[in-house]
Order: C-alpha cells, then structure tokens, then sequence
C-alpha cells in the first residue's frame, strides 16, 4: 500500500522549501504564512475596504484621465502579467491538491469540505496566496482603463467581490473554500494563458468554451457550498436527515459565499447569452471576468 504523505509535507512543498533553504533566503515571518488578524496584510475590515475604494478610485479616476488621451498598447507587460497568473495559478493548484488529496484518500469528500480538520495550516497559507493573487487580478482592470478599454459592471464587480470573498472565507474559516478555489485556479490556468498567447498573436478557438467553463465552476461551486451550508443549518436546527452532518466555518462567511457564488452564476449565463446566443456583437476573447 502506497504511504500518503503528511499535510505540509506533500513532494512540491517539501522540494520547495529545500530550495528555499539551499538558496539560503530568510524565514518568512509568521503573519506572511499564518493569518493573524491585525498582523497579517490586508486581515481587517478597514484594510479590505480602504483596498477595493483604492482599486475604484483608480480605475475609474484613470478613466477619466484617459478618456482624450490615446491608448497604451502595453503588449510586453500585459503578457508578463498573464504569464505570471497562468503560472501562479497552475502552481497554487498543484500545491492545494498535493494537500487535499491525501485527506480525500483518508477521510473521504465529506470531511474534507465539513470537517474543521482540512482546515489545515498548510492550506491556510495556500488560501492566504490566492486571496493576495485576486489584488494582483485587479491590475487586469487597469490594463483595460490604459488600454481605453469598456469596464463593464461584470468585470469590475466580479474583480472587487472575488478579493471580498476570499478574505471572508479565511476569517470564517470554512473548511469547504478549497473546492471553490481549485475550480477557480483550475479556470485561471487556461484564461490567462489565453491572454497571454493572443497578445502575442495567436488564434485560440476555444474562447467561448472558457466561459462555458466558467459557468460550469460556478453550478458545481454552488451545488456543494449550499450542500455544506444546508447541512450546517440543518444540524443547528435539529433537522434530521440521513446526510445530514454539520459543516465547520462561520455563518455568515457561508451565506455571503453562497450569494456571491449565486450572483456570479447568473450575471455569467447573461454575458454568455448575450455575447453567443443574442445579436450583439461577440467580443474578441472570452470575458476578461473571472
């Protein structure tokens, strides 16, 4: 029988904490690998909210600013950008599942999106790294206000309420996050090497393939975070069900996930419609949004 490997201890972390001690770089301090509120970067309430007014006042006060100048081009940085995300975005993703699943294998589906244990410190770190990347992501909207670009409501709701979400998850500590963020990786890994490959020229056919893709993370986000939020609920008030067994994470981190999730699912099917099945003219690329 093949031995699974411990949590923290899966063979890309390891090699890459054996890398980082050969190369003799120092030890990150704990609020960078731990989320300590207060201590961590942008762990407050104040923070999150002074961050996404930040991102709105520059977008769209750089829209004003270019709306009589001509656009940027940027081609080189908008490609280095993408290429960062498609390849932060793979990376992530192995980490996470070289970390899920030995616990999927051990404990089962179920307890790996309910119990508190697959709230590992681990994964911890890992959420705290994607949370982080959607900041990163909002740079996407300044490439489009230089660019004189549409910002569409999508675009910018879905940018500002991803970097919300994430940040609510880690606070309610809900065991459940991980599926939401691999499928989310998972849909990154191919968006922007979308991008990356037709600024540089390329002709990709699968464009709308990705926002199906799209639509497709977000019924299977939400098929198993109301699965896990019901089951809560349902435990809290004595309904007993055969399945039924509680879920681990705060309350109301589980129902802002579950409206947000919502939200996006249907703001998605009407771009899609819009975009393939209606009249209007289809854009150069799948949408820019998630």
């Amino acid at each position: 029988m093949v031995s699974l490997p411990s949590p923290g201890h899966g063979p890309l972390i390891t090699a890459i904490r054996s890398t980082w001690n050969t190369l003799d770089l120092p030890k990150p301090p704990s609020e960078l690998v731990e989320w300590i509120r207060g201590a961590t970067p942008l762990s407050t309430n104040k923070e999150v909210v002074v961050a996404i007014a930040t991102y709105f006042i520059v977008i769209f006060g750089g829209r004003e600013l270019m709306r009589n100048r001509e656009p940027f081009k940027l081609k080189i940085p908008f490609q280095i950008h993408n290429l960062i995300l498609t390849t932060g975005s793979g990376l992530l993703l192995a980490l996470i599942l070289e970390e899920i699943v030995p616990l999927y294998i051990k404990h089962g589906f179920y307890w790996c999106i309910c119990n508190h244990g697959s709230f590992t410190k681990t994964l911890i770190s890992y959420y705290m790294i994607n949370y982080y990347i959607k900041y990163v992501e909002l740079i996407d909207t300044v490439f489009l206000v230089l660019k004189k670009k549409p910002l569409a409501f999508l675009h910018v709701f879905h940018h500002s309420a991803t970097a919300v979400l994430c940040y609510t998850q880690l606070n309610g500590e809900t065991s459940v996050q991980w599926v939401v963020i691999s499928l989310n990786l998972l849909v990154h890994v191919l968006m922007y090497y979308y991008y990356w490959a037709t600024a540089g020229g390329r002709k990709i056919w699968w464009k709308k393939y990705l926002t199906t893709m799209q639509i497709t993370q977000f019924i299977i986000d939400l098929f198993i975070v109301y699965f896990a939020t019901t089951n809560h609920f349902f435990t809290k008030w004595g309904i007993n069900l055969p399945w039924v067994r509680d879920c681990a994470g705060a309350e109301s981190a589980a129902t802002f996930g579950c409206a947000i999730l919502t939200s996006y699912l249907f703001l998605f099917i009407s771009f899609y419609r819009k975009t393939y099945k209606g009249g209007a003219k289809k854009v150069n690329g799948a949408k820019k949004t998630n």
